[in-house]
């Protein structure tokens, strides 16, 4: 597994991937993101090398770039994961604790969370955390429906959405 965060600029994505398959790399899965200015990924590599060449094809585009790299072997388990079954989008006055408390109500119901992004709006002076996630509902959405109903009275607005995925 890749990881590398730094200033966000163009090009990053087309230069590291080029780096990759230039030296003998297969990507799996990907995920990469802007946050707060930076950019961050974390790529699943297949590779015949060890770590230590692995590096040395990543470090000339990382470095320069300005990237922070890290490796880690992984396992990887490509084809054997769950798939979302359920989109929850959470809107709330920021402050701290609320991705704690609404993400502690959601596991306690049961959902697996497989992806959460996170952003915040509003003002300076009236901020609003906004969350969008994305699991299994290993419970059934009514256990979800419900811990969700108990955020309205501490002001946090949520909506559940039911994703029919249609395999074939």
């Amino acid at each position: 597994m890749l990881t590398l965060v730094g200033e966000d600029r163009a090009g990053i994505v087309a230069k590291l991937t080029h780096a990759l398959y230039e030296g003998g790399c297969n990507l799996g899965e990907a995920s990469m993101m802007r946050l707060g200015g930076n950019f961050t990924m974390m790529l699943m590599v297949g590779f015949s090398g060890k770590v230590k060449a692995l590096k040395e094809v990543v470090n000339p585009v990382s470095e320069s770039l300005g990237l922070h790299l890290h490796v880690d072997e992984i396992k990887a388990a490509l084809h054997t994961h769950l798939d979302p079954d359920v989109r929850i989008s959470v809107y709330g006055a920021d402050r701290p604790g609320i991705v704690s408390e609404v993400t502690g109500a959601l596991a306690e119901s049961g959902l697996h969370i497989l992806d959460l992004e996170s952003d915040v709006g509003g003002s300076v002076e009236s901020p609003i955390y906004i969350m969008h996630i994305e699991g299994h509902a290993a419970e059934g959405v009514g256990s979800l429906r419900a811990a969700l109903s108990l955020m309205k009275d501490r002001g946090i607005e949520t909506s559940l959405e039911e994703i029919d995925t249609l395999l074939g």
